[in-house]
């Protein structure tokens, strides 16, 4: 992106993250949707010609379909602009498309036969719910999904190597059973693979039946034609499913449902960013150092978290535009209103945001070095976490004041372990048992954490 149109743009990512969504801009800028658009009038014109057997339809021939794929293949600036020059006269973006094709027709005898039939029975929002389907269904499999699926991967290794590296659990801020942190990056690539798996289940549906849903031009003008077949034919060719009642517009219930899904997911996320940065914050992770980096402009020994603040601040702003999407877009007016199309525009701006999440919290896991020494020390200063095995065993023995005893022994005090020890000595329960509580460590205490870690498969099932 040209330098001054970096430095001048409104929105930070056309701007400071130009760089970073260049990935995004062929699928959700208006380049992206005019192609698309265009991609779904010639295929439903090829369609026509191919299996709707009109019996007006004038011949096709296999060099005019390789003109109309190299039409859509080689759809560029160019001819982008072009279209948005029309639309300048027509002040409707879709008519634009149409007058665009008819033009491109006009280029020989043969293809301008085709003229008649291009938009053939279409409302608009038969091209435009067809276009944002396969957006949104190529965001998602060619872009989310593998940038989600990448940090799973990298949370997996990550927890394997460190599945036994005993930690101290803070349950409402304060010290809890140990666990480790192999196991606390294992719930995070689960919940990952969960909601991904469930954000791959939303089925894509598209409808192409006309101004109110109800075929109502094309039975006057072909009446024997099976209209709902042709449409649903048309619909999965492109890979989609037929929503077979509409009104004028596809209803959106999908676009809802995929829109939850993915807050979901991005909610998992910001979770885990919130986690990762209180863990650097009290040491269990060391971030590597960059020789060149800043981390304040006063003091010199920072090193700052800057990945995962990154990655809360743009999924914050994700998820307020994936609730609105969803609430929003399934509402309409009687049998269209066109609240939805300027809300429709932004679906690119919340989907990047979270994808630029993603990069920062791959780049942030990184950098991350667990601290051992650290978390040991943690552990060895909260020998009072022993106190829920030692009231459980003696629960097990019969002793009905167990929580109590422990509860007067432990609560709101830091124990040493000669005081523990001292506890456990004088208790009322057979010796071996005795005896393997006195083992017992807070590094030790960690339950099957390392074994949980083991049996972390990659596809959870959907929610």
């Amino acid at each position: 992106m040209d330098a001054e149109l970096a430095l001048t743009a409104i929105s930070p990512l056309d701007g400071r993250y130009a760089a970073k969504c260049d990935a995004c801009r062929e699928l959700f800028s208006e380049q992206g949707l005019i192609r698309r658009r265009v991609l779904t009038e010639v295929r439903w014109l090829q369609f026509l010609a191919k299996h709707a057997a009109l019996p007006d339809f004038p011949p096709v021939s296999p060099v005019v379909h390789d003109w109309l794929d190299r039409l859509v293949d080689g759809f560029g600036f160019q001819e982008a602009a072009r279209v948005k020059a029309i639309e300048s006269i027509t002040n409707h973006d879709v008519k634009a498309v149409e007058y665009y094709l008819a033009e491109r027709l006009a280029e020989g005898s043969e293809l301008a036969r085709l003229r008649p039939f291009v938009h053939f029975a279409c409302t608009s929002e038969d091209i435009n719910n067809i276009a944002y389907a396969l957006i949104l269904r190529a965001a998602r499999d060619e872009q989310i999904v593998p940038a989600v699926r990448a940090l799973a991967v990298r949370l997996r290794a990550m927890a394997r190597s460190t599945a036994g590296m005993a930690m101290l659990s803070r349950t409402h801020g304060q010290p809890a059973s140990p666990t480790t942190i192999g196991k606390e990056l294992a719930n995070i690539a689960w919940r990952l693979e969960r909601q991904l798996a469930s954000l791959e289940s939303v089925v894509v549906l598209a409808k192409l039946n006309g101004a109110v849903g109800n075929f109502n031009a094309h039975v006057v003008a072909y009446p024997g034609v099976d209209w709902p077949g042709i449409s649903r034919r048309f619909i999965e060719s492109l890979g989609l499913q037929a929503n077979p009642f509409t009104t004028q517009i596809e209803p959106h219930d999908w676009m809802a449902e995929y829109f939850d899904a993915l807050a979901r997911l991005n909610t998992v996320l910001l979770d885990a960013a919130r986690d990762l940065w209180g863990y650097i914050s009290i040491g269990y992770f060391r971030q590597r150092q960059r020789p060149s980096e800043v981390g304040s402009s006063t003091m010199p020994h920072k090193v700052n978290p800057i990945d995962f603040e990154n990655a809360e601040g743009n999924l914050g702003v994700a998820n307020a535009l994936l609730h609105h999407f969803s609430a929003k877009l399934p509402v309409s007016r009687w049998q269209r209103d066109l609240s939805d199309s300027t809300v429709l525009r932004n679906v690119g701006v919340a989907i990047a945001h979270g994808l630029l999440a993603c990069r920062s919290l791959l780049a942030g896991l990184e950098k991350l070095d667990a601290d051992p020494v650290r978390m040991a020390a943690d552990l060895e200063a909260n020998w009072e976490v022993l106190g829920e095995a030692v009231q459980t065993v003696l629960r097990r023995h019969g002793h009905a004041d167990a929580y109590e005893q422990l509860k007067a022994l432990t609560r709101g005090r830091q124990l040493r372990p000669d005081d523990l020890r001292t506890f456990i000595a004088g208790l009322d329960l057979p010796r071996p048992v005795r005896d393997a509580l006195l083992q017992l460590t807070p590094a030790t205490y960690t339950g099957l954490a390392e074994q949980l870690v083991a049996t972390l498969e990659p596809r959870p099932p959907a929610c």
